[in-house]
């Protein structure tokens, strides 16, 4: 008797077991099947929305409200880098503005005697004297010819502040910034500089004694370590003597960190290229130029802080710029609508974008 009550109470237990096994594979199963349906959903809507925003026309009907619930979808979208695409935006920027051989004033391409035409005032010219001869570097100071290899791009739009782009941004091979950013905010935007940008106007009222007093402004350009500095001197009229003035005030104080002046020729032909793509600003951001270098330049590219709204993904205030919250001169550049460009090649492929917390 007692045998066989121990033999039920196996079977019974055995029942059981195989029972609620059954039933716990049959509830995984099902999750997969659910997963999977999910998983194929998200990646017909990343089409489709890839498909949407890799069209200008698909971009200028979007609806403000459905454009950033796009946007924040798109961000969650996996990313594949499109060679092909990549492919066709070096090849139409080369043979347009050339930034491999023109993008900044050399020796080599600005010889004695040259006249330059200011990009930002048609009717100004200057010829190369030898004085401004002996400004110029022999040759761009860093490797060119789309062998940059990864580049990160990093803008200085609020969006990056509490980001944690920093260590993804230093992994780049070569990182360019803008208009004397700080990168006192490490862990968003990281540390490591390739290149910098300055603009006169933020010398003219940050370093008003730069003649007498250059010590402050060698002092904050140290921060990029040797990178070098690039300025438009030739976009108009009063930027030419205070990049000038950037130029004799680093050279004893700085002598291993170049400062170099952007090509006026190449300026002209990129804000071509983009008008003939849409953009109808007075004058292309600094950032969409350096983009556009990158994208010639760079084997991929990468775009943080790239983001012209006033809030976040989650409609959460954002400053203008990570560190301050002052805007541009209304009217001198068009930021939305250049971002929508860059968006649209973000969809391609063709460069990518990180709007948000990096991962």
């Amino acid at each position: 008797m007692r045998d066989l009550l121990i033999f039920m109470l196996v079977c019974c237990a055995a029942f059981i077991f195989v029972t609620l096994g059954s039933y716990q594979f049959e509830l995984w199963r099902l999750q997969q099947q659910r997963d999977s349906l999910i998983s194929e959903r998200e990646l017909q809507k990343c089409k489709r929305l890839m498909e949407k925003y890799a069209s200008v026309t698909a971009l200028k009907k979007a609806q403000p409200k459905d454009f950033l619930e796009d946007v924040r979808d798109l961000m969650s979208c996996p990313w594949t880098v499109n060679r092909t695409q990549m492919e066709i935006s070096r090849t139409e920027l080369y043979y347009c503005c050339n930034a491999t051989e023109g993008l900044i004033l050399t020796r080599r391409n600005t010889p004695l005697g040259q006249k330059i035409t200011y990009d930002g005032e048609r009717k100004r010219t200057r010829v190369v004297d030898k004085f401004l001869f002996n400004m110029l570097p022999e040759r761009t100071p860093w490797k060119s010819g789309g062998h940059l290899g990864r580049c990160a791009v990093v803008g200085n739009g609020g969006i990056l502040r509490n980001s944690s782009c920093g260590s993804e941004i230093n992994a780049a091979d070569f990182v360019i910034r803008l208009n004397l950013a700080p990168i006192n905010f490490s862990a968003d935007v990281g540390v490591k500089t390739s290149l910098v940008t300055a603009n006169p106007t933020q010398i003219r009222r940050g370093y008003p004694n730069l003649k007498k007093s250059p010590e402050p402004l060698a002092q904050r350009v140290s921060a990029y370590g040797n990178a070098p500095l690039l300025l438009p001197a030739f976009a108009y009229a009063f930027c030419t003597e205070l990049s000038f003035q950037v130029h004799r005030a680093l050279r004893p104080l700085r002598p291993k960190q170049k400062v170099v002046f952007f090509n006026p020729d190449y300026l002209l032909q990129l804000d071509r290229y983009w008008r003939r793509k849409g953009q109808r600003a007075m004058r292309l951001s600094t950032g969409l130029m350096l983009a556009s270098m990158a994208l010639e330049l760079c084997d991929e590219v990468d775009l943080y802080g790239f983001w012209p709204f006033g809030f976040d993904l989650d409609k959460q205030a954002v400053p203008h710029h990570y560190y301050d919250n002052v805007g541009p001169k209304p009217g001198a550049h068009a930021m939305p609508q250049e971002f929508l460009q860059l968006l649209k090649m973000h969809s391609k492929g063709a460069l990518k974008l990180h709007i948000g917390k990096c991962q």
